[in-house]
């Protein structure tokens, strides 16, 4: 991978961003996409909106958007001895947080702590096989009383898990929020080899980075009723199926580096698909397949019922371990899926020939 691309995907996934509080990740986006695009916006819900001009007029207008919000923890209570308990942001999973360190997003800038547990020692039988609830658990900060934890942290505060990016054998790096960071990134460089291609498009391309996907797609739902695009592209990330412990029937057989995913289902235009195919193919892109029957569950559906519809498609990068602090993908697979976007920008010829005949 290109150094200062490696360097901004590093540098996005470090930037702490759970849903309502994404601007620290918004301001790297902006930072990296600004030099590369004709026009960048923010709107009042946060999304980030850049755009590159195509030639001509009345040109279609193209929307891909990967969101930036990552899962994470919000502060709702402080006990008289100055720890912390807090509620879910996204799907957070309760096996997963005890023991965990983490990141209080202060006002004046992140707090260490750590998520406490009841040693093994101390715990019944029955407690051992049992999950503590969220709403249980609490945070460490090292605070002695409640007013003192409260000079360092308000109620409402996010949290993020601590983690760094952690180069693994090969192409495979692991980091928090790859979802969907993975898919901001893939947006960013699909702007930049667009823009640095220095040939001008038969579309105007405008790549968005969301936010508030995680708590119902909210984002995404926003920026493309602002933007009213005449195709949607989504990039997201996918369960791979080649780890040991996660059934192929669920999800279909899709592994690290074998390339990005197209979906296949009611939320996905057949023409788009198509021509992501064809464009695969010429370019000899590897890519995979899973199906979708019903809604995706990404901001793909929001974008195809926005106004009077929207051409959808569903880009996706394989990733391992989902919503834990090690999300697991290839990098060749997030640079294959910004090649392939690009290289079905320059094949769409026309708003009407998304119609179905």
């Amino acid at each position: 991978m290109r150094k200062e691309s490696l360097k901004f995907l590093e540098k996005l996934l470090d930037a702490p961003s759970p849903s309502g509080y994404e601007q620290p990740a918004q301001r790297v986006f902006r930072e990296y996409v600004t030099p590369h695009c004709d026009e960048v916006t923010t709107d009042v819900m946060g999304n980030v909106i850049a755009r590159v001009a195509g030639k001509g007029k009345d040109l279609p207008k193209i929307m891909i958007v990967g969101h930036t919000d990552e899962i994470g923890l919000q502060i709702k209570y402080i006990d008289d001895k100055g720890f912390l308990y807090f509620a879910a942001v996204g799907g957070v999973d309760a096996h997963l947080t005890p023991g965990k360190r983490v990141n209080v997003h202060t006002a004046a800038g992140p707090l260490a702590g750590v998520i406490g547990k009841k040693p093994i020692h101390l715990m019944d039988a029955k407690d051992r096989e049992t999950v503590v609830k969220l709403e249980s658990q609490y945070i460490d900060i090292g605070a002695t009383d409640k007013k003192e934890a409260q000079k360092l942290v308000r109620v409402g505060d996010a949290v993020t898990f601590d983690s760094v990016f952690t180069r693994l054998h090969g192409d495979r790096v692991a980091s928090r929020g790859f979802d969907d960071k993975a898919g901001c990134f893939v947006v960013a460089e699909v702007l930049r080899l667009v823009k640095d291609s220095g040939k001008k498009l038969n579309v105007d391309l405008y790549g968005v980075s969301s936010v508030q996907e995680e708590i119902g797609l909210r984002g995404g739902t926003t920026s493309c009723y602002t933007i009213n695009p005449d195709v949607g592209i989504c990039v997201e990330v996918d369960f791979a199926t080649d780890q040991p412990d996660v059934e192929k029937k669920h999800n279909g057989e899709v592994g690290l580096g074998k390339g990005p995913i197209l979906a296949r289902g009611a939320n996905i235009n057949p023409h788009l698909f198509e021509l992501l195919s064809t464009a695969a193919d010429k370019e000899k892109i590897a890519i995979q397949h899973t199906a979708s029957p019903r809604a995706t569950g990404t901001d793909a559906n929001v974008m195809q019922i926005s106004r009077g519809g929207v051409a959808t498609a569903l880009v996706k990068i394989p990733l391992r371990y989902m919503h834990t602090s090690v999300e697991t993908v290839s990098l060749g697979d997030l640079e294959d899926a910004a090649r392939l976007i690009v290289a079905v920008l320059g094949r769409i010829t026309s708003k009407e020939e998304f119609i179905p005949r």
